[in-house]
């Protein structure tokens, strides 16, 4: 096969940043069959598949790009799918940057190749062609509950579906997909592409039931004694943290989990939709992950005037996305490193009208092995702002565990697995993605989601020897 010696990624399309900053309308276009197929011919096939070791997932990577390259689309897709339960969803916001591209031989002297653009050529293509309806697999006579439909959970469910388990899966919220659904943005991943990916899963008989909140509802205890021989938690880290300085409570002030479910999940950037939310000029966004740059984008496009990240470390230490934050600056977000509040300030009314902060300066490396930052005494200063958005973090909501006999926890409320498996503390429970680690990325909780699929079936067959 013809071996393309371009040094650089096949550009992918883009909505130019000036006319994209109005519109919540996705960013990226996707390659052309011809770019695909272009791109594909970059990748060298090598013998010992360093790329396949960096997907948490194990997609065959050199396998569907060959695919691609001899222009079979579809057999591209089915190669994906093969591990990969949410390829469209993986293409756009999976961290290919540190996982399978990190590894790929094309970038030791130039760019490596675009897997990630790729994967979702082939999910997107398939998508668009689809007529037939997947074929079921056998039934095996096995029931499992799965707690939560985000990436953790909708992996786990599809492994064990295509396996012959009877999968039922439980949301909480009114619309399935998890974070997917209400953290992720339409402009990064069109929600249709998320209902047609559970569309998929629904094909191969996983029953999907929203507006189910385990914990109140029905019990895990419950699920055991209505026939479930086993229970996945993927329930996600959905409870917000906060600044906890003077001020939070002033109006203006909230949490990016409430600022992107309203506007993700609720449409709150719709006329058409009665779910509102305030539209402010001067908007401070706290924090420096993915979940900051998608407030700060989404400020902007609900017509902010100015909106500044505000982070307390330097830009080389920033977790997000190297992609996010470049899209972030195209787009006018301005950026204030080694800052962090200390207070809030408003007004006669209530309402927020500025941001004490104070400068800082890095010392040495913390747990996180990024470098701590120490306040610079003196150097008080004020930033305008009529809306704060607190982006630091999330932790799982402690209701499951506190309505479970069993389930031991560690001191941030993330459940303990045990990794290999991700069994919990109680026999027949298992679980992985945030609800385990924190807040992470997406290819990571379908990791554990896989895992513990694995694990599952290893369980019930285990007990039918």
């Amino acid at each position: 096969m013809a071996v393309n010696k371009q040094m650089e990624k096949t550009p992918m399309p883009e909505q130019d940043p000036k006319v994209r900053a109005a519109n919540f309308e996705e960013v990226a276009s996707g390659y052309t069959a011809e770019m695909a197929v272009n791109e594909a011919q970059r990748c060298l096939h090598c013998k010992n598949r360093p790329c396949v070791s960096g997907c948490p997932v194990n997609v065959q990577i050199p396998d569907f790009i060959a695919l691609i390259a001899a222009g079979d689309f579809e057999g591209a897709y089915q190669a994906i799918r093969a591990t990969n339960s949410l390829p469209a969803v993986c293409g756009r916001v999976c961290p290919q940057e540190s996982q399978c591209e990190a590894r790929c031989v094309r970038g030791i002297k130039g760019e490596p190749v675009a897997i990630g653009r790729l994967e979702r050529f082939a999910a997107d293509t398939h998508m668009n062609g689809q007529t037939e309806c997947a074929v079921k697999p056998v039934p095996n006579g096995h029931r499992v509950a799965v707690v939560g439909s985000g990436p953790a959970g909708l992996t786990c469910a599809g492994d064990l579906a295509r396996l012959g388990y009877a999968v039922t899966v439980f949301e909480a919220l009114h619309a399935a997909g998890g974070v997917l659904m209400y953290g992720i943005p339409e402009f990064r991943l069109p929600k249709t592409i998320v209902q047609q990916e559970i569309a998929s899963l629904k094909e191969i008989g996983v029953d999907v039931r929203t507006d189910m909140v385990i914990g109140k509802v029905l019990s895990v205890d419950e699920l055991f004694e209505q026939g479930f021989e086993a229970v996945f938690v993927g329930s996600g880290a959905g409870l917000p943290s906060f600044l906890g300085i003077p001020g939070e409570e002033l109006l203006g002030v909230m949490s990016a989990n409430e600022f992107l479910t309203r506007i993700n999940l609720m449409k709150a950037y719709r006329d058409d939709y009665d779910t509102p939310i305030k539209r402010a000029k001067q908007v401070a966004v706290v924090g420096g992950g993915n979940v900051a740059m998608d407030a700060a984008r989404c400020a902007k496009r609900l017509g902010a005037e100015h909106v500044t990240i505000v982070y307390r470390r330097g830009e080389n230490e920033m977790p997000a996305r190297r992609e996010e934050i470049h899209h972030a600056r195209e787009e006018g977000i301005a950026f204030l490193f080694l800052t962090a509040p200390v207070k809030l300030l408003g007004n006669e009314d209530g309402r927020i009208t500025a941001l004490e902060c104070v400068d800082m300066e890095l010392g040495e490396p913390d747990a996180s092995g990024r470098r701590r930052p120490a306040e610079v005494k003196g150097s008080n200063h004020r930033v305008p702002a009529d809306m704060v958005i607190a982006a630091i973090g999330n932790a799982p909501n402690p209701l499951i565990r506190t309505t479970t006999e069993g389930l031991e926890a560690n001191r941030r409320g993330c459940l303990v697995v045990n990794e290999e498996t991700m069994q919990t503390t109680r026999d027949g429970v298992y679980a992985g993605g945030d609800v385990v680690t924190g807040a992470a990325t997406v290819i990571l909780a379908m990791g554990a989601g896989k895992r513990a699929a694995r694990s599952i079936d290893e369980y019930i067959r285990g007990k039918e020897a």
